[in-house]
């Protein structure tokens, strides 16, 4: 069986705004321009490619958004059925854009670990195959497809910076930096205050479960990590950095009016390194941004936020 190609190359750009601010030179990975508006087809596209390949029909997901959208599409193209649960907290623009693929969208429980237990009891009643947003070698494997393009896209950068939720694209990345001998290239892994369960697990030494998630970038909802980040930080320089929902909303706004491009909060963690943040990132005379994007979000809604935060 011949499957179609789900994820796109995409383009690296330089802002000349950006680096003057900075004087610094910034590569910006724009993943947020993959078909569904986010990096996630890379991995949840050839995990659903695999699946169907093995004869599977009906795909199952959990997701706080993303890789639901994810899972949808590439249900839709390759002709399974696709039934997606999400919490109570993704968006209902995620939703209705899940729902538009075809996928049936079930919303169970007030986070995203909530539905995915929902999702695992639904794999068997529905004689499916269950699609994890993050935690599965194959996805990994799909988002190291990212590092096997920027080496022909640019020089190797003096540092990395991606935001986190559940570790997927970070392990992804970092297969990708080690298979193309860019070991040496450190990472500065960027979560939001109330979705920080990287920084927590990096901080003890072990993988930390938060009580609850309360940043309003729900699609870095996880509140485990996978196990795979904690053996990578063994390996590889990991540097976990913090920042407050009301900066990644900043720099979503920012970026929009640099990029013409809206992007997520989630995307917008990463993004604040180079307008609010860029303390991180002092001493770098490149830098790799990866703009992972999302789907979930609508200028209205980021300036809504953006008015929240200055009462």
């Amino acid at each position: 069986m011949t499957l179609p190609n789900l994820h796109q190359q995409t383009p690296l750009f330089e802002n000349v705004e950006i680096n003057t601010r900075l004087q610094q030179r910034v590569y910006l990975k724009m993943d947020c321009f993959q078909p569904i508006g986010s990096f996630k087809i890379r991995g949840i596209g050839l995990r659903c490619q695999e699946a169907v390949q093995s004869g599977i029909t009906h795909l199952i997901s959990s997701s706080g958004g993303n890789a639901g959208l994810a899972a949808a599409y590439a249900g839709r193209r390759l002709g399974a059925q696709v039934t997606v649960v999400v919490p109570e907290t993704t968006s209902p623009t995620a939703q209705r854009r899940i729902a538009a693929e075809g996928a049936e969208v079930i919303v169970h429980g007030s986070v995203w670990d909530e539905a995915n237990r929902f999702a695992l009891q639904l794999v068997d009643e529905l004689d499916g195959a269950y699609v994890h947003p993050f935690d599965h070698p194959t996805i990994w494997l799909g988002h190291a497809t990212m590092i096997d393009e920027l080496v022909g896209q640019c020089s190797k950068p003096e540092v990395m910076v991606v935001s986190v939720g559940g570790g997927g694209l970070l392990c992804g990345l970092l297969e990708g930096l080690h298979r193309h001998e860019w070991t040496d290239v450190p990472v500065l892994a960027v979560e939001t205050e109330g979705a920080a369960s990287l920084a927590a697990s990096l901080k003890s030494g072990r993988l930390e479960t938060l009580p609850a998630i309360t940043s309003i970038a729900a699609t870095l909802g996880a509140r485990q990590v996978t196990p795979q980040v904690l053996a990578w930080s063994k390996r590889h320089l990991l540097s976990s950095v913090v920042v407050s929902d009301q900066d990644a909303v900043k720099a979503c706004l920012q970026f929009a009016d640099d990029l013409r491009v809206v992007v997520e909060p989630a995307c917008g963690a990463a993004l604040s390194l180079i307008y609010d943040n860029h303390r991180h990132l002092a001493g770098y005379e490149s830098v790799l941004m990866i703009v992972c994007g999302g789907a979930g979000v609508t200028i209205q809604q980021l300036l809504a936020w953006h008015e929240q935060f200055q009462k």
